[in-house]
């Protein structure tokens, strides 16, 4: 890269983000010249991706304390006309970090290399080992293009259908997902007395940090509608060249403490066990008025002031199906969610079934961070330039104002917890599930839990795990005061279960991670102190399970600099690009056909034709 950059853009965008990534690459695509910067070591902020070992480097990031940010040094850039606007460093969005492990941490010596936290600590710990942590990873450390596009699936459909595998289903990682040397050296110590003590699948810390690499850990947990506005624009955009996804298996439900498999299309409602033939018409009904619930008004004009739960009831639906049509199909809100939003959300279920798989959720390879990255792609970014840039329009991610600016700014928050377990919350023939499932409040006054189970052909986590992603708006202080309780009736904490010394039939639970993140989706630009108008602010992660805000806000943006171009358009085909002085070139005529050997068959005919014809002459005169 140039010592040196232009002293001039048409846009700056800080922050990679998903949001801040699309607009910057619909920009660059429009021939905007584009800065795109982001003071972070690693792509997309809260939308990033981690490695183990990473994922521990930005724990401990946010534990330290660091010293008043100062930014004395750039005074000297800034003019007496002008008026600075700060921008924080240290990033503030996340709170509330804590930590728990509960595997065995046998071998301690390669644990504290990494710098680790203590197993079952009371609160959070920073990492106790003197030695450095491993440096930060971001998700898919093998950076080369994925060949597997997604494409649309009425010309080439590249993403198949069920769970297909997308690419080479071993880990991605250096090497083929057997068992390590350091568990092997555990097995071969182990008493012959002990060995049918010992789990078969027994993991222990020692050994996730050991396979910290096939790990890739989202701080936001989001899945892909296949007929979604991400999607749409990732096949429009040709971006998808640079992904590879998997479809969601299974869409799960939770009732009575139980967790269950919801039927959800026309084949799995009628081969269903856990429906009467009544329950199974009475849900076909249901579904397919709501394919089309706006042809019939009149049918739910008078419950448009009502919650859509209190809209269930009054359809023909018994408990149990009103309650998966709306934890598992529509996955709304019980208390806050109208009739009408149920209604659009369940029609979008049921529109997403069948484009790519059985359900209507497609997740990316080595996580969700790899969607930010694939937009930043279409253009390099940098880190920091040191030098004054002018601009026309410039785009900043929320969490990079300073408090002051954000001083009349009313956040939410939502609470977050990552979990390694050893089982899959249901079991199945096969253990390569990907799965959906949503808790519904177990508290008065709680929200429904979002819970996504990962499994290591998804390319997030080592074999023989399964990586759990649990999001809920907070409603208390803390994202483990909201979450834990379910994590407990869904999960055994492995130190309890080696006491019990027993098999258990829920998930043993290996290492948790709880956090509280910011909401900033929905915020008016008014509330922010002093923004000057070419000054645009994009949220960061709401608490939905798709990605619709970030597409929509991006293309709001996007409009506002550029109103009369297309948002994000495909690449041009690299046999119609002109480069300069193409056109002063004189044109080079077409070789001509050797025709001495290479012409036959038709030349000859026309040869013989040329002879016969003048035959025909001589016979005439």
């Amino acid at each position: 890269m140039a010592d040196k950059l232009p002293s001039e853009f048409d846009v700056v965008v800080i922050g990679t983000g998903l949001p801040e990534s699309i607009v910057a690459a619909a920009c660059s695509r429009s021939g905007q010249c584009v800065l795109h910067v982001d003071s972070r070591s690693y792509y997309g902020g809260n939308w990033a991706s981690f490695s183990f070992s990473g994922l521990l480097s930005w724990i401990k990031e946010y534990q330290e304390k660091r010293d008043k940010e100062e930014w004395a040094t750039w005074q000297e850039l800034i003019l007496e006309t002008e008026e600075a606007i700060a921008l924080r460093k240290k990033d503030q969005t996340i709170q509330h970090v804590e930590v728990i492990c509960y595997a065995s941490q046998e071998s301690d010596e390669h644990v504290e290399e990494l710098g680790v936290v203590q197993k079952n600590p009371t609160s959070v710990t920073s990492a106790s080992s003197n030695d450095p942590l491993d440096s930060m990873g971001t998700a898919c450390s093998d950076t080369s293009e994925l060949t597997a596009q997604l494409s649309e699936p009425d010309t080439a459909q590249e993403v198949p259908k069920g769970d297909m595998p997308l690419g080479n289903e071993n880990c991605g990682g250096d090497a083929e997902c057997s068992q390590s040397p350091l568990e092997q050296e555990k097995a071969e110590n182990v008493p012959v007395e002990d060995v049918d003590s010992t789990k078969k699948n027994r993991i222990t810390y020692s050994q996730i940090v050991k396979e910290g690499r096939r790990f890739n850990i989202d701080l936001t947990s989001k899945l892909l509608y296949s007929r979604g506005l991400l999607i749409d624009l990732l096949i429009k955009s040709n971006v998808s060249r640079y992904a590879e996804f998997k479809s969601v298996t299974r869409i799960l439900g939770y009732q009575e403490g139980n967790v269950l498999q919801v039927p959800c299309s026309r084949a799995d409602v009628f081969n269903s066990k856990k429906l009467s033939m009544v329950e199974k018409r009475m849900l076909m009904k249901f579904l397919t008025f709501c394919l089309d619930y706006e042809q019939h008004h009149d049918d739910y004009k008078a419950y448009e002031d009502c919650t859509f739960s209190e809209y269930l009831k009054t359809q023909r639906l018994t408990p149990n199906l009103q309650h998966f049509v709306l934890h598992s199909i529509a996955m709304v809100s019980e208390t806050s969610t109208s009739t009408l939003d149920g209604l659009r959300e369940t029609r979008n279920f049921l529109q997403c079934l069948g484009r790519y798989g059985n359900t209507p959720f497609l997740f990316p390879l080595y996580g969700q961070g790899e969607m930010p990255q694939c937009f930043c792609r279409c253009k390099a970014i940098i880190d920091q330039c040191g030098q004054r840039i002018s601009a026309k329009h410039f785009i900043v991610e929320d969490s990079c104002l300073s408090e002051q600016t954000c001083s009349n700014v009313t956040y939410r928050q939502i609470s977050r917890a990552v979990l390694i377990t050893d089982r899959s919350v249901l079991k199945a023939d096969s253990d390569q599930q990907i799965s959906v499932l949503t808790v519904p409040p177990q508290e008065p006054g709680s929200a429904a839990i979002q819970v996504i189970e990962l499994c290591s052909s998804t390319m997030t986590c080592m074999k023989g795990t399964y990586l759990i992603h649990l999001t809920c708006p907070s409603s208390k202080k803390t994202a483990r005061e909201d979450l834990e309780l379910v994590v407990r009736k869904l999960f055994t904490p492995y130190d309890e279960a080696e006491l019990e010394n027993e098999e258990v039939e829920k998930p043993n639970l290996l290492w948790a991670l709880y956090f509280n993140m910011r909401d900033s989706s929905d915020i008016n630009k008014d509330s922010y102190n002093d923004l000057p108008s070419n000054v645009y602010v994009c949220s960061g992660p709401n608490g939905f399970l798709g990605s619709e805000l970030a597409v929509k806000q991006a293309e709001e943006l996007f409009q506002l600099i550029l109103p009369n171009e297309e948002f994000c358009p495909p690449p041009p085909n690299p046999e119609d690009i002109i480069f300069d002085g193409d056109g002063d070139q004189p044109e080079v005529p077409a070789p001509k056909p050797d025709t001495t050997e290479k012409i036959t068959g038709q030349g000859d005919e026309e040869e013989k034709s040329a002879k016969e014809m003048t035959a025909r002459q001589e016979t005439l005169l």
